[in-house]
């Protein structure tokens, strides 16, 4: 069984027991959340498509950490120009745990 779900903006499949790296969330270490933006549920080979959303179907998860992801270098260029520039970027993440799925 697996879901596509809406999390801060973003669509990932999930299933049970998985773990997923998503953009920062206002969540507390430890709590649980309730995902109500599910779009797609497969149960064994019956799919329900929402339109937009599946109506009654939630996902619910544990949030494990706060951390920020690896370094991003942005690097602009104008060649015969002598303009450089160098930037860097860490985005915060948010790892959840997928504790159910509900239909």
């Amino acid at each position: 069984m697996y879901a596509i779900v809406d999390i801060a903006g973003q669509q990932f499949k999930v299933e049970k027991g998985k773990k997923l790296f998503v953009h920062r969330l206002d969540a507390t270490e430890g709590s649980s959340l309730e995902f109500e933006k599910v779009l797609l549920l497969d149960d064994n080979g019956k799919v329900k498509v929402g339109a937009p959303t599946v109506k009654g179907a939630s996902v619910s998860a544990k949030v494990l950490s706060h951390l920020k992801g690896d370094k991003v270098l942005v690097f602009k260029k104008k060649r015969r120009k002598g303009y450089q520039k160098m930037n860097g970027h860490r985005q915060y993440l948010t790892q959840v745990e997928i504790e159910n799925i509900k239909v």
